[in-house]
C-alpha cells in the first residue's frame, strides 16, 4: 500500500510540475492579460475568462499554481493579477512594496471529502475534524465519528489524510477554521497557506488532493466544493456554532458571507453564526497594484485590466451559481466598485466613469 501511495504521490507531482512549468508567463500583448494563482475559483475564473474574449476579443491567460505562487508572481511583477483565496497579510503587502487592492471575486466552500466503502452522507464535528488531521482520530469506525451518524457502517478501517502540499488558499481557509474550533490545533499547527502538517499525505493544488482522495481507500481530505462534485465525491456535513449539521451548498455559503465587509474586503467568515451558514466558507479575491505604472507597463494595458476586473464584479455574477459557487453579496460588490475605482495610473483615476 505504502509504495502504491509513494507511486501515486510522485505521479500528482509530476503533473503538477508541468502545470507550473507551463504557467511560467511570457511577454504579452496589451490584448492578453496575465494571472496566476489560486486553484479554489479555477472552473468560475475558466468560464469567467472564455466568455469575457469571446465578448471583448481581450485574451486573459491565467493559470492555477495555487495562491502562494499567485501572490509570490505578482510581487515578482511577471503577472497582471494574482488569484488567493487567503488575502494578503500585511507582511506580504509591506513585502510587495507598494499598496495591494483585494478585489473579491465570489465565494465557495471548503467541504470533507472522503473515500470509503459505499461512500455513505456522514455528518462531522469541529472536534472530530481537528482530531482526524492532528492524528488523534485514527480509525473509521471510531466511536465519536458513529456517535454522529447514528445507523451508518462504517468499516475498522485505517484513516488516511490527504492536505496541500503547495502554498494554498484552501488550506488558509481550512486552516483558519480549524484555529477558532480547536485549541490545540491553534497551539499546534496554526494558520496559513502552507503548514507543517502533524500526519497524512500531501498533494497539489484541488485537482491533486481530489484526485489522490479517489484513489486511496480510506482517505479524507478537503477540497473546494466544486472539485468533490465534480469528482462524484461525497461532502460530509458539518456542525456549525448553532450546532446544526450544513450541507455545503450556495445558499448555505451566501448565508455565511452575511458579515460586514470591511473597506479593504479582507475578511474571514469562517466558523460563520448563521444559523444554517456552513462553516468553512471564504472569499476569493484578484489582487494587484493600486498604481499601475510600473515595469514598463501601458496605459492601455493597465485600463484592459481594470475594465476586465470592472466585468468580472458585475456581468461575471451570472456565471457563479451554476459551477456552485456564491455570487458576491451586494455589499461586497460596492466595496469592490470602490476598489476598483482606486486603482491609479501615474496617480490618475484608471476607471472613467
Amino acid at each position: 500500500m505504502k509504495k502504491m501511495l509513494r507511486i501515486i504521490l510522485l505521479c500528482c507531482s509530476l503533473w503538477y510540475a508541468a502545470c507550473a512549468l507551463l504557467s511560467t508567463p511570457a511577454l504579452a500583448s496589451d490584448k492578453e492579460l496575465l494571472g496566476a494563482g489560486a486553484t479554489f475559483p479555477f472552473p468560475f475564473y475558466q468560464k469567467l475568462f472564455d466568455t469575457y474574449f469571446q465578448t471583448t476579443g481581450i485574451k486573459v491567460n491565467y493559470q492555477a499554481i495555487g495562491s502562494g505562487g499567485g501572490i509570490q508572481q505578482l510581487k515578482q511583477k511577471t503577472v497582471d493579477f494574482g488569484g488567493t483565496d487567503a488575502f494578503m497579510t500585511d507582511k506580504e503587502i509591506s513585502e510587495a512594496g507598494a499598496p495591494i487592492v483585494h478585489i473579491p471575486t465570489c465565494l465557495g466552500a471548503v467541504v470533507i471529502t472522503y473515500n470509503v466503502p459505499g461512500n455513505p452522507q456522514l455528518r462531522i464535528t469541529p472536534e472530530v475534524i481537528a482530531d482526524i488531521f492532528l492524528g488523534k482520530i485514527t480509525k473509521w469506525n471510531d466511536k465519536r465519528i458513529l456517535d454522529a451518524n447514528p445507523g451508518v457502517v462504517l468499516p475498522d478501517m485505517n484513516i488516511d489524510t490527504i492536505h496541500r502540499s503547495d502554498g494554498s488558499g484552501t488550506t488558509a481557509i481550512f486552516s483558519d477554521y480549524l484555529c477558532k474550533v480547536s485549541a490545540e490545533w491553534k497551539e499546534r499547527v496554526g494558520e496559513g497557506k502552507s503548514l507543517n502538517w502533524p500526519c497524512g499525505l500531501g498533494a497539489k493544488g484541488n485537482p491533486g488532493v481530489a484526485g489522490l482522495i479517489k484513489q486511496v481507500p480510506g482517505s479524507l481530505g478537503y477540497v473546494e466544493l466544486l472539485y468533490a462534485l465534480g469528482n462524484n465525491m461525497p461532502c460530509a456535513l458539518v456542525k456549525n456554532k448553532s450546532g446544526v449539521f450544513v450541507k455545503p451548498s450556495i445558499e448555505s455559503v451566501s448565508l455565511a458571507a452575511d458579515v460586514t465587509m470591511p473597506d479593504d474586503t479582507r475578511v474571514s467568515i469562517t466558523n460563520t453564526a448563521a444559523p444554517n451558514g456552513y462553516p468553512i466558507s471564504g472569499f476569493t479575491w484578484l489582487v494587484v497594484y493600486k498604481e499601475q505604472q510600473y515595469e514598463g507597463r501601458t496605459k492601455p494595458r493597465v485600463e484592459s485590466l481594470v475594465k476586465l476586473l470592472w466585468w468580472v464584479i458585475h456581468e461575471g455574477q451570472q456565471f457563479a451559481a451554476a459551477l456552485d459557487y456564491a455570487p458576491l453579496p451586494q455589499g461586497a460588490v460596492a466595496k469592490a466598485e470602490a476598489l476598483v475605482k482606486s486603482i491609479t495610473y501615474a496617480g490618475q483615476p484608471v476607471l472613467q466613469q
